[in-house]
């Protein structure tokens, strides 16, 4: 510092901070060797108090309002001085401004996962994050346990420590409240002012800070575990999977069947979803009966062969005789199909097999001419 810096700064007689950032904590009065003129003003705004420190010891505290440094205003100051008549000279003394507002829009969060005993999954890992907010409300404290001799202290050299109590705290807190996973985020509000309160014991006495605000604002499970809930819920929604599954097939014959370009492959579609169909249709059927027996559905008869249908060069199959036939009924497999069943010596159409034949009916005869003029009279 130059002389003339040195000599503007003694001939300065008005003490303040104006503080033009939203996260400083604390902030020291620049002076050359610590030298405060007498009858200075001191000007402590809202949102503000000032502390004087002598021979590193704390000594008076301002709250807001306009000050001026004299024995009166300084009791403490003085009688540590031993100034019993005074002073004209300039004093040494540093003056620490606290602020005293809220500092919002603090991030806290897990920084690993948290273990806990689910009663519905078991052990479970669990991270949670939100914000937060803090104020100084015990100046003193502030500088003894936290400031130490930094001449400017922000709220991010103390958030990493309040960031540590917070997730402590809110690892304690779910372990002793016992919530079922599911259930947290149903208890946000509950448990973000049980976690403040606890956070508060811890720095308030200590630190001298207060946590005004504490939010949580979301609490996350591994990927995986997230996975096998959508899953979950997407099985929920979807209910019965048997009908589920009927109203695709439906679906799907719809769409094959307004497709009139895909050939053989589309009719291999078609005849193979219909057989499924049909399939679904004689189980459920098999299973309301049973029902209604009261007991389970009846096995199917002993002996029965399997068939195998012949579709655009390609074999469909195994199909019971029941799904043959509900095939020929629903029009899949007509007269010229190409069937075969264990005991055959090769593949036959459908309208020469034995058991098939009274499924396909004669084509019914042309209607006869209309009478002539002739046949009339």
């Amino acid at each position: 510092m130059g002389l003339f810096d040195r000599i503007r700064h003694e001939l300065i007689d008005i003490v303040e901070w104006i503080d033009d950032s939203d996260h400083t904590l604390v902030w020291r009065f620049p002076r050359h060797q610590n030298e405060i003129k007498n009858g200075a003003q001191l000007i402590v705004r809202p949102g503000q108090v000032a502390v004087l420190v002598s021979g590193g010891e704390l000594t008076d505290v301002y709250t807001p309002g306009h000050y001026e440094l004299t024995t009166q205003n300084m009791p403490i100051l003085s009688t540590l001085q031993g100034w019993k008549y005074g002073f004209e000279s300039p004093f040494k003394a540093e003056v620490y401004f606290v602020s005293t507002k809220q500092i919002t829009d603090l991030k806290w969060g897990t920084p690993n996962p948290i273990m806990l005993r689910d009663p519905e999954f078991g052990p479970i890992r669990i991270r949670a994050f939100g914000t937060y907010a803090m104020r100084a409300v015990d100046a003193k404290a502030v500088l003894k346990e936290i400031v130490g001799t930094d001449g400017e202290f922000g709220a991010d050299d103390i958030t990493e420590l309040l960031r540590s109590i917070i997730a402590s705290s809110f690892a304690d807190l779910v372990a002793k409240l016992q919530i079922p996973a599911l259930d947290l985020a149903a208890k946000y509000s509950e448990l973000s002012e049980a976690l403040r309160r606890e956070v508060v014991e811890k720095i308030d006495d200590e630190f001298g800070l207060d946590c005004t605000q504490l939010f949580i604002v979301n609490v996350s499970f591994p990927e995986a575990v997230e996975k096998a809930l959508d899953t979950r819920t997407s099985m929920g929604v979807i209910g019965d999977l048997n009908r589920y599954q009927q109203y695709q097939m439906g679906q799907a014959m719809t769409a094959a069947a307004e497709n009139p370009s895909g050939g053989g492959a589309a009719e291999g579609m078609g005849l193979g979803m219909g057989f499924a169909m049909a399939n679904q249709m004689v189980r459920g059927m098999g299973n309301a009966a049973g029902a209604s027996a009261g007991g389970p559905p009846p096995p199917p008869a002993p002996g029965a062969a399997p068939w195998h249908i012949a579709v655009g060069g390609q074999t469909k199959g195994p199909f019971t005789l029941q799904q043959i036939v509900a095939g020929i009924t629903s029009g899949e497999v007509g007269a010229s199909t190409l069937l075969w069943t264990s005991g055959m010596s090769g593949w036959i159409p459908a309208g020469q097999v034995p058991q098939l034949g009274t499924y396909f009916s004669a084509a019914t005869p042309p209607p006869p001419p209309p009478p002539t003029a002739e046949s009339a009279s």
